[in-house]
């Protein structure tokens, strides 16, 4: 179960949508501020001047410091924004605690391996949903929208490329620091961490909030083409958090599935492996099943873990 608590000496109840808006003001502003500070700090790490910065935003900036440049903007304003925004608002607003000692304590560090081969399984099932997405076609009547969709993915596409396009080990642990681990602990912290547990308590449903936060998680990215996939995993780091009670789960399986997607970015650019993440043209059925079959067995030895964890708790 989340941990979602009024501070000692707190008691805060608000409405559930203006909760919610005061939520997405903070965090968007924290977004704000932070981007603005990070750019403000780029002629000074970088050596980019001023007139060379809308270059910079553009991705069209040839400068040897360009990626890292782009990459500390989406650090700082982007991961590290979310959560600190998300704490703000559970300081200053909603007087709630996580109480992250208490999440730590429920983590069980000799049982966090079943992360692996769990992200394993649903990743290769998941490639399903990635390959019917990206190939979704729509009706005549609604040509127009699909350009509009195709020309936004298109867009977001050449961004990620640029972002991940290293060209040394230094730019991969940068990108593994802000990618991976900044996204995949402030992500986390804002959308299972404090959305998750609120949409649990105004639907009164464990799993509507799950999915109405999945759902949330995935259209924030404005990824059409990439909504169906990135919604599951999104369920599956919520379900993670539900059933274990601490964040660690989800952290640090987000980390993993970042990471991992990074390291064979860079990996196919060296010419060791095949990897190209703008591939959805072919579906292995075989890769889908033993997805599945793996994830099965990793998510009954996860809750085999958590009903262990849980007797230990009460006893």
């Amino acid at each position: 179960m989340e941990i979602y608590e009024h501070r000692a000496g707190h008691s805060v109840n608000q409405h559930w949508l203006l909760s919610i808006t005061v939520l997405v003001l903070i965090v968007f502003g924290t977004l704000a501020i932070l981007q603005t500070i990070a750019i403000g700090l780029i002629p000074v790490f970088f050596g980019i001047s001023f007139d060379e910065l809308p270059g910079l935003l553009a991705t069209t900036l040839d400068h040897p410091n360009s990626r890292m440049a782009f990459l500390f903007i989406q650090g700082l304003g982007g991961g590290l924004a979310f959560l600190l925004g998300g704490w703000l608002f559970i300081r200053l607003v909603d007087k709630k605690t996580l109480k992250i000692k208490k999440q730590f304590a429920r983590t069980a560090p000799g049982k966090l391996w079943i992360i692996l081969p769990l992200l394993f399984g649903f990743v290769l099932f998941n490639s399903l949903l990635v390959y019917l997405n990206m190939n979704v076609e729509f009706p005549e009547a609604l040509s127009e929208l699909e350009a509009m969709f195709r020309e936004k993915e298109d867009q977001l596409m050449e961004l990620t490329k640029f972002l991940t396009d290293f060209d040394s080990t230094a730019e991969l642990l940068m990108g593994i620091l802000v990618i991976g681990i900044l996204a995949g602990v402030g992500e986390e912290y804002l959308f299972r961490g404090i959305i998750q547990p609120k949409l649990h308590k105004y639907t009164g449903n464990a799993h509507l909030g799950v999915w109405i936060t999945a759902f949330i998680f995935s259209a924030i990215h404005f990824q059409f083409y990439g909504f169906l996939p990135r919604l599951m995993l999104g369920a599956l780091f919520g379900y993670l958090y539900l059933y274990s009670g601490t964040l660690i789960y989800p952290m640090l399986a987000h980390i993993l599935n970042n990471t991992f997607t990074l390291i064979l970015v860079y990996l196919n650019k060296l010419s060791l492996i095949e990897f190209d993440m703008e591939d959805a043209s072919n579906l292995y059925w075989e890769y889908v099943v033993l997805g599945l079959i793996v994830f099965l067995i990793s998510w009954k030895k996860f809750l085999t873990f958590q009903k262990s964890e849980t007797y230990g708790e009460v006893a």
